[in-house]
């Protein structure tokens, strides 16, 4: 049973209101709906209703499950921080995590450092005191190094 949860996490939907997900809807309905019949009229000049119907359905849907889906989130963790642990495992024995700091912008980024090779690997941006407790809180984490 622990092998079929573990294949199914690997096939993983996104949600329709994640970052890539919902611009993919929105450009299908968009190329249905408003460029494909206006091509057709340029070409033809007969204005295929049908055509802009499909792609306002497919709009109107996309709004509708995006609604639901943003207030089935509210009051949660935001749907990336849910499988982040699991997508970017951290082990403290063979990683130490580390906080990288740019002298010139004071961009930092939480991630971790492989103690073998020295590989970076980024996780998450810090933009504020409440980032770099949900990266604790996410990894489990009491103690981080800065690099500069």
């Amino acid at each position: 049973m622990k092998k079929i949860n573990e294949s199914m996490s690997k096939f993983r939907m996104p949600k329709i209101n994640s970052v890539h997900f919902g611009a993919k809807w929105i450009a299908i309905s968009l190329v249905i709906g408003l460029l494909l019949p206006a091509v057709i009229w340029i070409i033809t000049g007969v204005f295929y209703w049908g055509l802009s119907i499909i792609g306002g359905i497919i709009l109107t849907g996309f709004i509708i499950v995006f609604s639901i889906e943003m207030n089935q989130d509210f009051g949660r963790k935001p749907y990336y921080e849910r499988y982040l642990s699991e997508d970017i495992p951290f082990d403290s024995d063979k990683q130490t995590a580390v906080i990288r700091c740019s002298i010139c912008t004071g961009e930092q980024i939480a991630g971790f450092r492989n103690k073998e090779d020295g590989h970076f690997t980024e996780v998450m941006l810090i933009r504020n005191a409440r980032d770099l407790a949900k990266f604790k809180e996410i990894y489990k984490i009491t103690e981080i190094k800065k690099e500069y």
